[in-house]
């Protein structure tokens, strides 16, 4: 065989020849460091979050023409591109030459927030329109399954990117926008047309552990396969490159036969159609997609559930790649085909050198975990997917935690085929996925069932068969023991459903088929989400406002175009430093321990390792906190607690030696959940509280007393750009410079001043953009940065590290789970007169800033409610977890959720209708809180009143409660909620801020504060502030960064403060630099602002001012109860309606009011923008996202695979948005409000209508009362809670009999 070590690839039009190219490098890393191409970003390395999205073409021998298919530049091997065309953000248009489009649009749209995301957005959609330049809404909607966006809560993308499906929306000027030319796109590179004529040679890359082989015939395949037994075959490298990246796997030999044509072949036989193994389920999917349209219904059962399962399979990026052979052989016990390929009996060819046999795809397929009947030397050489015939039935369903993009939880293909002409079953086929750790056949439940009539009587009795058969221990893998049982049953019921409804289209002039009951009719239907729709209502600026103030208009985010043509520059898109180092983590794989031992002798031995770092090379002070440290020290207090640091050439080698780190302990009893805090007594500091009124008389005067208890699950930051820190030391002086993703430069300057020994004046920290912070880069900020910061002071070298998700979800914490317990009394008509609450939070090894966050919450246990009597106790727990921190609402949401669940009991027992109650408890105008400040321009009213109208509260709840009359296993529910948010940092010094403006002689304006941009427009907002003070447009005015060296002593980002804070220093910088211009104004009135700018100036006036602002008044007192430790309050309501499925615990939520009060909006569209994002990572909180610890303080939860925040399909349906006129706000700079945190808790409005919902299904069981539902009410928590006889069938095992797989931490 001709053997070859040159890839000859095209990036963005250019000819790229590579000699023996290393097998681990993926494309992303090549793009970022080689070529210097950092508009493509790293999110999560497993290709789970599509910010590394990038378009590949290459000419199809199969299909006979060229293709453009997207694809996660993290998982695509360097190896893998031979003669392939890469186009990347930069290659489709920039600022400096012309916009593509769908830049363009992205950015227009105010579709681009912290912007990290955008560039993998723009690819995903570019390349849709490469293949179709005038999709549909709903190819729109699907090629973004596998990007996801944490700031914008993707309403602004999905319209921006309407406009190429010709829908017009309302926030901007659609027919501004450049059409679309396709004859202007980038030609496909003629000389690799002409390559493809020429034979292929077999490629050989040996690299420093792995060798590459890309055989080109099947022979050379077979003999290599013969050779090396133990080879793993890659196509789309989507399993194989995440076991190597995250489970620590070593495969020497990797066979790359993705371009074989005997493996990439397709045929329509007599008995079905015939896959090559290597063709990707893209691909499938289309072909199936044209059988179903040519083919007769009765023969096309299988293909409909293939194609069902597909749409929810993975990404865009992974389907465009990944081989029907690899799900195949992967043997995932949770692959969404195999159980479909298995009750079907698809039939698979398989090849060894010099022989073939074909085996059936059955019971005895998968022989034990991740494991086949095929021999070492075999490979998979094509599949048969068969036709089904008349009187044969076919369903495939699939439960996950999110529906787009997620592995299933359960999953299974359910066959049956009848005698003909009878309802007499035949042939059985039960297949299931997450029952197991094979895909699972119920042979024995089959077994019984043959011979049998398809009715009420056989269903009854596969219930209990399938019951008894698929059995899970309790503490199985996965968790979710019962939900997963009871799954398993709902789906044969849907199965039973949909085939005798089936039965009676097909048969009905033949045999008596049993009849569906009307109402029972939607629990087969699959899902269905019609386009999305959105309305935004917002006060436009007054008629006779000067054309150059710009306040009050949608401006667009000022780097929004930058962001989408991937020229914004992040931390790590800085190039790289001479002699510049990578840094990587070492960290406890322990909750408690003593270390023992450390042995960083083999990491030492490394290629490129230049240091190993522990507490000893730390020449400050190591600790910086009263109970946290830079490093370890002696002991351990949690899993991914910072023991020590390797520092290397590369971040390949510095990540491989911090693996070869060898530690040893000796292990401590850890306390991980709040409950085993609360027994061992195991918190930071002593109880807070607050009382106000006689809790005593109220419980006294009080008709009825209920109690309870709710548990509010934390939540992961997820931002897209993980920490990141470069530190360049300046070799005199102890300076050291600081590039970082921090919303506090100066306490990150004052932490690593302290560290390293130095006063702060020897450090500077600069924050050009971050991409994406929520609270989780304020404190914990230091992380890191203390670490590199170490690294560059003893090597004296420049350090960069930028964490791998998995590393930064281990490390970093989130947001802190609370236990709230409560004791209401009330009168019959809802009023609410006493409330005893006690508020448990989960803080983590050390207290960082969760005694802010538990005042916080303290302060909001009321929300929006008047309670004359009320006394709230709160604990801080310490546990042997990550220290969790600020994020989003910090502690609001929590203390707010715990109030709505009680009002929601009192609304239950009363039996009154829930608007009526929650009417009658809202504070009115004057009122005192039950922290003593005086309600003052009170708007909960205004927003309450104008929510009920706007979304026609009192009609659809007529509606709703119609519709769950009429279906038994869907039911909606509805629910409207209100907010109240406290504006202010509640640590008073904090709420300060300051300004720097120099005006330059040819007038153009450079504004320095002290707030950092991540994504929520502050830089926008005041551009547009400096702007009307100074009267000139915003194009002569920039903002470069934030720095330590120009606005000292600033608070962190945080708080939703920052544009109240930022914008009134600088309104004081700029009316000085007015007053300073003045007498030129006076002197030359028909002159330009340049000509006064040039007059001052040679008259010698200075140019440029600091500017300072204090928040006035803020005087609140702990002990007495009395003071006033907000500046104002943001108000807000929501209304939303869900819809579940009572048999799955599937919710989608169909529509969702907002009314928000931002006082006289500084900029409408970032404002709404920023209720939108808040509202739905609100979403993801209280209904999605899930933190899942083993009872040993082990996260599973480690990157977009496990965790999920919500997608572009999870947000409401429709949403509308509107700003809540003629609101403006005294206490802020030009009548604002903060936006940032307030809207977030108004997505509790999907918690309750979810609970509304399970109320319906509950009451059509016959079950009725209070019960308990936690936070985020997931899949599980839902089927639960819908108790019926499927749920009575599987019941829980005994807690304390059994060592759960995970724990509500």
């Amino acid at each position: 065989m001709n053997e070859s070590d040159e890839l000859v690839f095209f990036v963005n039009g250019h000819k790229v020849v590579e000699k023996n190219v290393d097998p681990e490098l993926n494309l992303l890393t090549y793009l970022r460091r080689k070529l210097g191409l950092t508009g493509t970003k790293l999110g999560c390395g497993e290709g789970g979050c599509g910010a590394c999205t990038v378009m590949v073409s290459r000419y199809n021998s199969l299909q006979r023409k060229i293709l453009h298919f997207a694809v996660n530049a993290c998982l695509a091997p360097l190896c893998s591109l031979h003669r392939t065309a890469v186009t990347t953000v930069e290659g489709i248009g920039s600022t400096t030459t012309r916009l593509h489009p769908v830049q363009e649009r992205i950015a227009k749209a105010h579709g681009s927030q912290c912007g990290f995301c955008t560039p993998g957005i723009v690819m995903s959609v570019y390349t849709l329109l490469r293949n179709n330049p005038e999709p549909t809404m709903e190819e729109i909607e699907d090629t973004l399954q596998g990007n996801l966006c944490r700031c914008t809560g993707y309403r602004a993308i999905l319209e921006g990117y309407s406009t190429f499906a010709k829908i017009s929306p309302r926030l901007f000027e659609s027919s501004e926008f450049k059409p679309l030319d396709p004859t202007q796109e980038p030609i496909f590179p003629p000389e690799l047309l002409l390559l493809h004529e020429l034979p292929q040679n077999t490629l050989l890359f040996k690299g420093e552990h792995v060798t590459w082989i890309q055989p080109a015939t099947l022979d050379e395949l077979l003999i290599l396969k013969a050779r090396y037994p133990e080879a793993r075959l890659v196509v789309g490298n989507t399993e194989v490159g995440i076991e190597m990246k995250l489970k620590n796997m070593l495969y020497p030999v990797i066979l790359a036969p993705a371009h074989i044509p005997q493996l990439n072949f397709t045929r329509r036989t007599d008995t079905g159609i015939l896959f090559g193994a290597a063709c990707t389920l893209t691909y499938i999917g289309s072909l199936l997609k044209q059988a179903v349209d040519d083919l007769p219904s009765y023969r096309t059962e299988v293909f409909k559930a293939v194609l069902e399962q597909l749409r929810w399979f993975a990404g865009n990026q992974i389907r465009n790649v990944a081989a029907v052979g690899g799900n195949i052989m992967t043997a995932s016990p949770i692959s969404d085909l195999n159980p479909v390929f298995m009750a079907s009996g698809c039939l698979l060819t398989l090849a060894s050198k010099g022989s073939t046999r074909v085996v059936r795809m059955d019971e005895d397929f998968f022989t034990g975990y991740r494991k086949t009947v095929l021999k070492p030397q075999e490979i998979l050489l094509s599949v048969e997917i068969p036709y089904t015939r008349k009187g044969e039935y076919f369903s495939a369903f699939k439960q996950a935690q999110r529906r787009e993009d997620d592995i299933a939880i359960v999953n299974c293909g359910l066959r049956v085929a009848f005698k003909e002409g009878t309802d007499v079953v035949e042939e059985l086929g039960l297949s299931y996925g997450g029952m197991g750790p094979t895909t699972v056949s119920a042979m024995k439940t089959s077994e019984q069932l043959l011979g049998k009539k398809w009715n009420e009587e056989l269903l009854q009795e596969a219930c209990s068969l399938l019951a008894a058969e698929l059995t899970l221990s309790p503490s199985a893998p996965g968790g979710m023991v019962q939900f997963r049982r009871t799954l398993s049953l709902s789906f044969f019921f849907k199965f039973y459903l949909s085939v005798l409804q089936k039965l009676g289209q097909d048969f009905k002039s033949d045999f008596r088929v049993e009849s569906i009951p009307p109402e029972y009719v939607s629990a087969t239907e699959l899902f269905h989400k019609d386009p999305p729709s959105a309305i935004q209502l917002f006060q436009e600026v007054p008629p006779g406002q000067a054309p150059t103030d710009v306040v009050g208009h949608p401006l667009p985010h000022l780097s929004s175009t930058k962001q989408a043509t991937g020229e914004a520059i992040y931390c790590d898109d800085l190039p790289h430093f001479e002699k510049e180092l990578y840094l990587a983590l070492v960290t406890s794989s322990e909750a408690h321990a003593q270390i023992s031992s450390i042995d960083a002798s083999q990491a030492l031995k490394v290629t490129g390792v230049t240091c190993f770092l522990t507490a000893e090379d730390v020449p400050g002070n190591n600790k910086i906190a009263i109970d946290d440290t830079v490093f370890a020290e002696g002991v351990v207090t949690c899993v991914g607690h910072v023991i020590g640091a390797v520092v290397a050439d590369t971040e390949a080698h510095a990540q491989r030696a911090a693996k070869a780190v060898k530690i040893t302990y000796n292990k401590l009893k850890p306390i991980i959940t709040i409950q085993e805090a609360i027994a061992h007594e195991s918190f930071h500091i002593p109880p807070k509280k607050i009382e106000n009124g006689n809790i005593e008389l109220g419980f006294a005067q009080a008709d009825d007393i209920i109690e309870g208890e709710i548990h509010v699950g934390g939540q992961e930051h997820f931002y897209l750009e993980t920490h990141c820190t470069v530190a360049v030391p300046k070799g005199e002086d102890g300076e050291m410079e600081l590039f970082a993703s921090t919303q506090a430069p100066s306490q990150m300057q004052l932490h690593v001043a302290k560290v390293l020994g130095v006063p702060a004046n020897r450090i500077v920290c600069r924050v050009k953009r971050i991409g994406g912070g929520f609270g989780g880069k304020e404190s914990h900020s230091s992380i890191l940065l203390t670490v590199v910061a170490v690294a560059a002071y003893k090597t004296k070298r420049p350090v960069r590290c930028m964490l791998n998700r998995d590393e930064d979800m281990l490390v970093s914490g989130g947001r802190n789970p609370f236990l709230g317990r409560y004791k209401v009394g009330y009168q019959k008509n809802g009023k609410i007169v006493a409330v005893d609450l006690t508020f448990y939070c989960n803080a983590g090894r050390c207290l960082d800033l969760s005694f802010s966050i538990m005042e916080r919450a303290l302060f909001h246990m009321d929300n929006c409610y008047k309670i004359p009597n009320i006394r709230g106790v709160g604990y801080v727990c310490k546990t042997n977890l990550p220290a969790n921190t600020a994020f989003r609402g910090f502690g609001g949401p929590q203390g707010m959720l715990i109030a709505e669940c009680w009002m929601n009991d009192v609304i239950q027992k009363c039996g009154l209708p829930s608007e009526q109650v929650r009417m009658l408890n809202l504070y009115q105008e004057g009122d005192l809180t039950h922290f003593n400040q005086k309600l003052e321009e009170l708007n909960i009213g205004k927003c309450w009143e104008e929510c009920l109208e706007s979304s026609s509260y009192h009609s659809r709840r007529r509606a709703v409660d119609e519709f769950n009359r009429q279906h038994r296993w869907k039911k909606r529910g509805l629910a409207i909620i209100p907010t109240k948010f406290g504006i202010c940092f509640t640590a008073t010094f904090m709420n300060q801020a300051g300004a720097l403006v120099h005006i330059y002689t040819d007038g153009s304006v450079l504004l320095t504060h002290g707030g950092t941009e991540m994504g929520q427009g502050l830089h926008t907002k005041m551009v547009q502030v400096a702007s009307k003070v100074l009267g000139i447009p915003v194009s002569q005015i920039h903002i470069s960064e934030t720095s330590t060296n120009t606005v000292p002593n600033s608070s962190p980002t945080a708080a939703s403060a920052s544009s109240d804070l930022n914008g009134m220093a600088i309104y004081n910088a700029c009316h000085t630099l007015l007053a300073r211009l003045q007498p030129f104004k006076l002197a030359d009135p028909k002159g330009t602002w340049e000509n006064w700018v040039s007059a001052a100036y040679m008259d010698r006036v200075s140019l440029s001012v600091a500017g300072f602002y204090r928040t006035p008044d803020l005087n609140y007192n702990w002990e007495s109860n009395e003071g006033k430790p907000y500046n104002y309050f943001s108000y807000g309501v929501a209304c939303s309606e869900v819809e579940i499925d009572c048999l799955t615990g599937d919710h989608k939520n169909l529509r969702t009011d907002i009314v928000m009060d931002v006082g006289m909006s500084l900029n409408p569209a970032v404002d709404i923008g920023q209720v939108e994002g808040a509202f739905v990572q609100g979403l993801g909180l209280f209904s999605l996202e899930q933190l899942r610890y083993s009872p040993d303080g082990v996260l599973y939860t480690r990157g977009p695979g496990a965790y999920k925040i919500p997608a572009a399909g999870d947000i409401p349906t429709q949403l509308n948005v509107s700003l809540l006129r003629e609101s403006p706000n005294k206490k802020a700079i030009y009548s604002s409000k903060a936006v940032g945190e307030p809207p977030l808790f108004l997505s509790a409005s999907i918690f309750f209508a979810i609970k509304d919902a399970i109320v319906a299904a509950r009451e059509a069981s016959g079950v009725t009362g209070l019960f308990r539902l936690d936070s985020p009410a997931t899949p599980d928590r839902i089927r639960n809670a819908c108790i019926d006889n499927l749920t009575k069938m599987c019941p829980p095992a005994e807690p304390g009999t059994f060592t759960p797989w995970n724990v509500e931490v």
